[in-house]
């Protein structure tokens, strides 16, 4: 089984900024192409996971309603477009819960490899952040940094880790998945 791990802002949706959250359906807008690269990778067999902090449910920013309307339009939207979301899972925890499924620790791809049977040493995690690379390395997958969020490659002399590969987009990402 091929497996693709995705964290959700800044790789499926435009990253909202630090410290601010993607809170209703009108934030919640689509990078360009990436609607296509999902088709490309669901339609060459690979199950898709998206892995995501969304931390502002926990801190009362929005509700957890809030958060099920914004995963089930995103899911409506990448249906039509031909792709599939096997399972989207989510730590709505603040940091200082200390949680093991809080990005950077990989309880959540933890969460996932108990339902499937596959080898986590042949996934992939795609991020934005060095904290995404981090959740890749500890469960023993490998890294693609996307610059399309947060992380800018002129930061790369200060990444405490390296990713394994870094691409401009999920689209950029795919193509390589896919050869």
């Amino acid at each position: 089984m091929k497996v693709v791990f995705l964290d959700r802002d800044g790789v499926i949706n435009k990253y909202p900024g630090d410290t601010k959250y993607v809170t209703s359906l009108k934030e919640f807008k689509f990078l360009p192409q990436v609607k296509k690269a999902i088709s490309k990778l669901y339609k060459r067999g690979f199950k898709i996971f998206i892995i995501s902090n969304q931390a502002g449910v926990g801190k009362g920013i929005f509700s957890q309603a809030a958060l099920n309307r914004i995963t089930k339009e995103m899911l409506k939207k990448i249906i039509a477009a031909g792709g599939r979301i096997e399972g989207v899972y989510y730590c709505t925890h603040r940091k200082e819960d200390n949680c093991s499924c809080r990005k950077p620790r990989a309880g959540l791809i933890e969460k996932v490899k108990k339902g499937y049977s596959f080898d986590l040493k042949k996934a992939f995690f795609i991020g934005d952040t060095i904290r995404d690379v981090s959740t890749a390395r500890l469960a023993g997958c490998k890294s693609i940094l996307v610059l399309s969020g947060k992380e800018k490659l002129s930061n790369r002399k200060n990444w405490q880790l390296q990713p394994d590969f870094v691409f401009r987009n999920l689209l950029e990402a795919a193509g390589f998945l896919i050869k």
